[in-house]
């Protein structure tokens, strides 16, 4: 009934939305004689953050058009090369011809936000790498007839993406995919699978959680798994393609992100309603830049939320040594041929330093010379792949790892 709750109050929102962007045109438009109202700034100011507030944010562009190669411009374009019911591997194909430039798998967070958030990610590897991407659907539009999602399909997704890239295929896993992308690679390497990913990126993920444990770690502890399969999965309404599917909205995760930060977020908004009192659009811009991306969140399957509360923050399978899919126990002592790299951030509060850090201890056959750890200072959870650190410090770090994987 939440979810129901939930969109109900946006559809009895419209009008207002609708009232307030009217007021706040004849307020501000330089021809509308109530722009010489005193005061009038301010109350179209409120009547915008208001909308800004309230509004639905769709699934943003990636907009990456171009890249640097050489010093040339280079054009690029967005393809599908493979599509599957919950995710697409989505090719950034650049016009150019560099075929000794590394074959990058960027493994994109099922965890709330799109694909999109790691369009910094994607940026800064573009000009030196072949890239790719894991395109998550939202839960809500994947009809019930495409069947269930969990952790172990996920692995699945990632095994059959590597297996369509080939050989040679680097693998770049950002926060959440940490734990299946190097379940995935242990299977794959015990198989001797020909398509055993060269070298493994693990950034910033919750390999071993009972490590300095953060905010979200504690919460998956302090409640048993009946509590967030009672409080937080509820079905999608009509009219979504998804209908009836059990998921974790989207709404309860942005409300879990916006209280991880609260006062933080309430200082940007109050910023903002200055920046449009005052007409200053550059910083009206860059806080929408911001807000566009991190306000739009996607639903995730419910068998798949559930399956990671259980089996990485409850019972931290994987550093236990007891992870298991579809069965088989996953054996990362099996890895012996990938390179393996792991990035933290020092000021994370996501994932603490040392959860990332440990998948080391696990992968004891990669040989040392091709193992290399790096703590990012002053670098928060999202710092580490996007942002002035990760293209200046992190970045050349792991394209310099990549090459000589």
């Amino acid at each position: 009934m939440m979810y129901f709750a939930h969109e109900m109050s946006r559809a009895a929102l419209m009008p207002m939305r609708m009232m307030s962007a009217t007021q706040s045109t004849l307020l501000q438009h330089r021809l509308s004689p109530f722009s010489r109202l005193p005061g009038a700034r301010s109350v179209a100011s409120a009547y915008e953050v208001f909308n800004d507030l309230t509004r639905r944010y769709p699934k943003p562009a990636f907009d990456l058009p171009s890249t640097i190669c050489d010093g040339q411009l280079v054009e690029v374009s967005e393809a599908i090369v493979k599509r599957k019911s919950f995710a697409q591997l989505k090719h950034f194909e650049r016009n150019v011809d560099r075929p000794d430039d590394p074959k990058l798998l960027i493994v994109a967070p099922l965890s709330g936000h799109f694909a999109s958030l790691l369009r910094g990610t994607v940026e800064a590897m573009l000009p030196d790498h072949d890239v790719y991407i894991t395109d998550w659907r939202d839960a809500c539009k994947v009809p019930l007839s495409a069947g269930d999602f969990g952790l172990d399909d996920y692995i699945d997704y990632v095994i059959d993406f590597i297996d369509h890239l080939g050989p040679d295929t680097h693998v770049m896993a950002v926060c959440q995919p940490v734990v299946p992308v190097l379940a995935a690679t242990a299977i794959m390497a015990e198989d001797n699978h020909p398509s055993t990913p060269r070298s493994l990126a693990l950034m910033s993920g919750p390999i071993d959680g009972r490590i300095d444990p953060t905010a979200p770690c504690k919460l998956a502890t302090e409640h048993n798994l009946a509590w967030f399969k009672r409080n937080l999965v509820h079905p999608v309404p009509a009219p979504y393609p998804g209908v009836m599917r059990q998921v974790y909205p989207g709404f309860l995760q942005l409300t879990g992100f916006v209280n991880m930060n609260f006062d933080r977020h309430v200082d940007a908004y109050r910023g903002l309603y200055r920046s449009i009192r005052d007409d200053h659009a550059e910083k009206v811009d860059r806080h929408r830049e911001f807000y566009d991306e991190y306000l739009a969140v996607m639903d995730l399957p419910a068998t798949y939320y559930l399956d990671t509360i259980k089996r990485v923050f409850q019972e931290f399978q994987l550093a236990r040594g007891c992870f298991k899919h579809r069965g088989r126990l996953v054996n990362p002592a099996a890895i012996r041929d990938t390179a393996l790299m792991t990035i933290e951030g020092e000021k994370d509060d996501i994932s603490s330093p040392g959860q990332t850090r440990a998948a080391h201890d696990l992968c004891v056959n990669v040989p040392d010379s091709r193992r290399l750890h790096h703590l990012q200072p002053d670098a928060g959870h999202y710092g580490v792949f996007n942002g002035s650190r990760w293209r200046e410090e992190i970045a050349p770090k792991l394209k310099g790892f990549i090459r000589s994987a």
